[in-house]
């Protein structure tokens, strides 16, 4: 019998974490302000526009974690965890280019987040580039067509 309610609580925690992704942040038109420091060097703020499908918000491991694609490098996922408004994640790369990239999401309202982008590249064991990028995302509207 214990089995049984283990087995309920663990559905009910997997069904509760869906539905709390489905509602993270809202399908819409996002304005996105990144600031990056790259190498030392602080670049220009940019802004612009994203539109966010319900599809997209709707799996927010898919639309803000990494992805994998290099070329003469092999990357893996090494951290991915989403907790009550958060995701934070980390992708290794080795090969000709080694790197390490990691996320740290905040979706503190259904319009609105912060996040912190770390990636560090290095060649022939010399670090090669070092950027932090930290975004603001506000929803500003329904998606333009």
């Amino acid at each position: 019998m214990s089995r049984f309610w283990l087995a309920l609580s663990c559905a009910i925690a997997l069904l509760t974490v869906s539905a709390a992704a489905d509602s993270l942040i809202e399908p819409g038109q996002w304005k996105v302000t990144t600031n990056t420091l790259m190498n030392g060097a602080t670049m220009p703020p940019q802004v612009k526009a994203r539109c966010l499908t319900p599809e997209q918000t709707g799996d927010i491991g898919k639309t803000f974690g990494p992805t994998m694609g290099t070329v003469n490098s092999t990357c893996e996922r090494t951290e991915y965890e989403t907790a009550a408004r958060s995701l934070k994640w980390r992708l290794q790369c080795k090969g000709d280019l080694d790197m390490d990239v990691s996320g740290d999401f905040n979706f503190d309202s259904p319009a609105h987040y912060t996040a912190t982008i770390a990636s560090k590249g290095w060649m022939a064991g010399s670090l090669i580039s070092d950027v932090q990028t930290k975004l603001e995302g506000e929803r500003v509207s329904e998606c333009q067509q």
